[in-house]
């Protein structure tokens, strides 16, 4: 009777996986966002101009237009990773569900293109 209770090392382990992978996703794109912002104050604080023509000078380096494209990718994952754990938790009907997670995903590309757009205009 005991080996029938699914308890124990040899318990029937169901599920996607991914929980530590989706939490450690979190994590680090957090810490990636957290970077860039003490980078961005920092360059902003350090500024003497405040205009547009400073404002654009902080983002016409290279390295700070690469810097903004990692914190906004690292934004986007992190926003799909929270809305799918929501859509997935909340949401019952199957076809609901990928009708919502396919639009996060339409719009989340839509921002990273814009994002872009913006970035490399400056």
């Amino acid at each position: 009777m005991a080996s029938q209770n699914n308890l124990g090392p040899k318990r029937l382990v169901v599920g996607a996986h991914y929980g530590l992978r989706d939490w450690l996703a979190q994590r680090v794109s957090a810490v990636v966002m957290a970077i860039y912002t003490l980078i961005l104050l920092v360059w902003f604080f350090a500024a003497q101009a405040f205009s547009y023509d400073g404002w654009a000078s902080i983002f016409a380096a290279q390295w700070m237009k690469a810097a903004t494209f990692v914190a906004l990718l690292a934004l986007f994952y992190h926003a799909w990773v929270g809305l799918r754990d929501i859509w997935m938790d909340y949401v019952k009907p199957l076809s609901v569900r990928l009708t919502l997670q396919v639009l996060t995903i339409v719009w989340l590309l839509v921002c990273a293109g814009y994002a872009v757009q913006i970035l490399w205009r400056v």
